[in-house]
C-alpha cells in the first residue's frame, strides 16, 4: 500500500465544500481542515504508485476551489493503525 500526504490550498470561501468532495474520493482515507500554511490535508492510500496520479492529479487537483496541491509520499509507516490494517488484508512487508 502506498500512502501519500496531500497538502491542499483552496479558495478561502470553499474550504468546507472542497474538503467534503476530497473526502468522498476513492483512495482518500481522511481529509482534515487544518491550521497553518495550507487549508486541507488529505491522506491517500492506493495499491500502486501509478494510482496516485488518478487520485491527486486527475481528481483532487480538478475540484473547483482547489488552488494548489503538494504531495509527500511516505517511505515507511510507523502507525499502529496502518500496520494493523495491512496485516488484516494479508499483506506482507
Amino acid at each position: 500500500m502506498i500512502t501519500a500526504i496531500v497538502l491542499i490550498d483552496t479558495e478561502a470561501d470553499s474550504i468546507p465544500e472542497v474538503a467534503g468532495q476530497v473526502a468522498e474520493l476513492p483512495g482518500v482515507t481522511e481529509a482534515f481542515s487544518v491550521t497553518g500554511d495550507v487549508d486541507l490535508i488529505a491522506m491517500v492510500r492506493v495499491a500502486q504508485h501509478e494510482d496516485l496520479a488518478g487520485v491527486i492529479a486527475d481528481q483532487i487537483s480538478k475540484i473547483d476551489g482547489v488552488v494548489r496541491t503538494q504531495t509527500y509520499i511516505a517511505f515507511q509507516t510507523y502507525s499502529k493503525h496502518d500496520l494493523d490494517a495491512a496485516f488484516a488484508l494479508g499483506l506482507d512487508d
